[in-house]
């Protein structure tokens, strides 16, 4: 049966294939983006876009009155470094933004929300890897910590108003349509100045790890989740999965796979490490797989073959 679904972000990187991936189940599809950094080229046409900020009155409304059963949250500041420059504008779109859009979803009777959160910046440094859900949560950026507060937002929404929600923490995301110029993204700026015969920028000694996981695996986590389940009694880490492989990835390492993906042979430029940023992270995936079926299906080397043909074609 169709259902009717509002993502918000929808024309950006992630939220983009998380609109294809309902439009392929057959479902009536509303993308909410202000275009600062998504594309309505990335919008199928059988999705309807809507051109407003998440903070606005008209973000709200469209919530309140659009009869959505599914709200698909992935519009947000997604800049680790501009939110250790400027927390308070990182709040503001973050934090204040989902609870403008939660405000109308309370008033429509949405009764899904699948919130896009961080599993890279909510759990901080320390834990034991790979991280599962119940572990510390410590962010060191205010990017993380918007974050792990709209989590808290979510539950307490879910508690007082009867509002379901799941949070999917991403481990680092890559992919076609990712920006190299207005979104985080090391694989789409690697991709992007190896194709231009430029130089690599590794910041620190380049050992810090990521945990890669390719956009289609992630849209259709996204497609599992607004349907599954909910454990009872509520809680914020049982309703919460990791999106990720478990498998630690060094941008040392990521450089010499792209270079080989691509057939270039790059010059590595060395930079200070970057504020705010983790050493190493690695998701564990295991309730994923166990509560919703879900597992990354796309190896590195596949995800990054697919991510360089984008790239030459774009």
């Amino acid at each position: 049966m169709s259902r009717r679904v509002l993502v918000t972000g929808g024309a950006g990187f992630i939220g983009s294939h998380v609109v294809d991936a309902h439009v392929a189940a057959g479902d009536e599809v509303t993308v909410l983006d202000d275009l600062s950094s998504g594309r309505a080229a990335n919008v199928p046409a059988a999705a309807r876009l809507v051109r407003a900020d998440v903070r606005s009155a008209t973000a709200r409304a469209l919530v309140a009155d659009g009869a959505f059963t599914i709200l698909n949250h992935h519009a947000a500041q997604m800049d680790v470094r501009r939110s250790v420059a400027d927390p308070v504008f990182d709040a503001d779109v973050n934090v204040l933004g989902l609870l403008n859009l939660l405000e109308g979803a309370r008033a429509g009777g949405v009764r899904r929300v699948v919130f896009a959160s961080s599993g890279g910046t909510v759990y901080g440094e320390g834990a034991s890897l790979p991280i599962p859900e119940t572990a510390a949560k410590l962010p060191a950026s205010p990017y993380g910590t918007a974050k792990l507060a709209s989590e808290y937002y979510l539950a307490m929404f879910s508690q007082l108003y009867g509002v379901e929600a799941v949070a999917l923490r991403y481990s680092n995301v890559y992919g076609p349509r990712q920006n190299p110029h207005g979104e985080a993204g090391v694989v789409a700026i690697f991709g992007s100045r190896l194709l231009r015969g430029e130089p690599l920028t590794v910041f620190g000694d380049g050992e810090q790890t990521r945990d890669m996981v390719f956009v289609k695996d992630v849209a259709a986590a996204n497609l599992v989740a607004a349907t599954c389940p909910l454990p009872l009694p509520l809680d914020l880490d049982a309703r919460a999965y990791n999106v990720g492989t478990a498998i630690e990835t060094s941008v040392n390492r990521l450089a010499a796979l792209m270079a080989e993906v691509s057939g270039r042979r790059p010059d590595v430029r060395r930079a200070g490490a970057r504020a705010g940023e983790l050493r190493r992270n690695a998701l564990d995936p295991a309730k994923a797989k166990r509560e919703l079926g879900w597992m990354p299906d796309t190896g590195l080397p596949d995800g990054l073959a697919a991510t360089i043909r984008w790239l030459r074609e774009d």
